[in-house]
């Protein structure tokens, strides 16, 4: 990769974000604020992530060019403000990797991932220096995510000060207790207590996936994937014998889905 050609690229972005933004720029970029903008830089991130679970390279580098747009977009409303600018967000990501890898730039050895997380963890505390730490632990941890994910940080940061079930085995056991409360919660049909209980239960898989080295989050996308694939070739097995499958009865949809199922040999 060529530097020339790289800040050749970057600099002519920049250019067209505040042509875009300028008097003779675009309308609708012109009135987008920070707040706006946000969504569209989450739902890019995702489409990214998308990308990368397909597998596509030329996708990928599409989405990675969209995200990075609207990264741009948003140092750009910053800069007008007079806050900071893309020079500033690069030198500052540049200076916090240097610090936060002394086993590569530095004369710190490590030996081991689990031994360069807790320097992580360290060196983090003592970049805060004099500003305000979270008042708690969790308290970090953004409350943006998606649930799943979210779930899976958290109880990751809580295992962290080893607040944390034993091993898997304790944890699966802690999976059927809390099943046995929601199914107590279905029977007395007691809705707060069925979703209270309902969502202890998903924080307790959350706790069991990451046990099991998973992430609930890629495992409930990849769960997702999975019933779209089905339902498509359910479909499309449906239409093959002329039925839509708007209109198809139960009884036909469970029967194409049933045969999908034993073809994957489940």
């Amino acid at each position: 990769m060529s530097n020339d050609r790289l800040a050749d690229a970057v600099s002519a972005l920049s250019t067209l974000v505040s042509r875009l933004r300028g008097p003779e720029g675009c309308p609708w970029d012109a009135k987008q604020t920070a707040a706006s903008i946000r969504m569209y830089l989450l739902e890019e991130a995702y489409e990214v992530v998308e990308a990368v679970e397909a597998g596509s390279a030329p996708d990928v580098c599409q989405e990675l060019g969209d995200l990075l747009f609207h990264i741009m977009f948003l140092t750009s409303l910053a800069q007008e403000r007079g806050e900071f600018d893309l020079t500033d967000v690069v030198k500052k990501i540049t200076e916090k990797m240097i610090n936060r890898h002394p086993h590569v730039f530095g004369k710190k050895e490590a030996t081991s991932p689990e031994e360069i997380s807790k320097n992580w963890k360290k060196i983090k505390i003592k970049e805060r220096g004099g500003a305000k730490a979270p008042s708690f632990l969790l308290e970090e941890i953004p409350i943006s995510l998606p649930a799943l994910l979210r779930g899976h940080r958290l109880s990751d940061r809580a295992a962290k000060v080893d607040f944390d079930w034993e091993n898997r085995d304790k944890v699966w056991d802690k999976v059927k207790e809390e099943f046995k409360e929601l199914e107590q919660g279905i029977l007395d049909q007691r809705h707060d207590h069925i979703a209270e209980e309902m969502g202890d239960l998903m924080m307790s898989l959350v706790t069991l996936a990451r046990h099991w080295g998973l992430n609930a989050e890629e495992v409930m996308r990849n769960a997702n994937q999975k019933f779209i694939g089905r339902f498509k070739e359910m479909e499309e097995k449906l239409r093959a014998s002329d039925i839509q499958v708007e209109t198809a009865s139960l009884a036909e949809m469970n029967r194409a889905w049933e045969e999908i199922k034993k073809k994957e040999g489940q």
